[in-house]
């Protein structure tokens, strides 16, 4: 899949690095607040652990995400106008994450934490524990949560 520069990624370029998929919106509030969580949990993870986002909204341009993803020190954001892989891996809403061990086996999907509409404020990290679980040699405690944010656009 392209990059915002039109450069081909593949998961297979990051085997041998934990991989958090993304699925991701220049727009969506639920996106904008937890990449301040990506940021952090980064800059502690260091090389073991790649972000790669994927923004399948049909109304956000290349330009627009581009724009979103520096502002917000998303290192890697892959285009998905035409929602392919969205529809694959049958995401529905942003953010929306799926994690890969260093061997390429998703462990997690799901989301980020467990705020939702009643529950505002986060207390607890499914993302970040996913992650954790792999950094020390096992398996995440949970396999799957259920996603909340943003509906994906596909049409416009």
């Amino acid at each position: 899949m392209p990059d915002v520069h039109g450069r081909l990624v593949s998961l297979s370029d990051y085997r041998g690095r934990i991989v958090i998929l993304n699925f991701w919106s220049a727009e969506c509030p639920f996106s904008v607040r937890t990449d301040a969580l990506f940021t952090a949990w980064l800059a502690k993870w260091e090389d073991d652990v790649q972000l790669i986002a994927v923004a399948s909204n049909r109304h956000e341009s290349v330009e627009l995400v581009n724009n979103a993803a520096e502002a917000r020190g998303i290192p890697v954001v892959l285009i998905d106008a035409e929602h392919a892989i969205a529809d694959s891996y049958e995401v529905e809403v942003t953010p929306h994450v799926f994690v890969l061990d260093r061997d390429g086996i998703l462990r997690y999907r799901g989301a980020v934490d467990d705020v939702n509409f009643r529950k505002p404020v986060a207390t607890r990290y499914f993302l970040q524990e996913a992650v954790e679980a792999l950094l020390a040699g096992h398996l995440p405690d949970l396999g799957e949560t259920p996603a909340y944010g943003c509906a994906i656009v596909r049409e416009i």
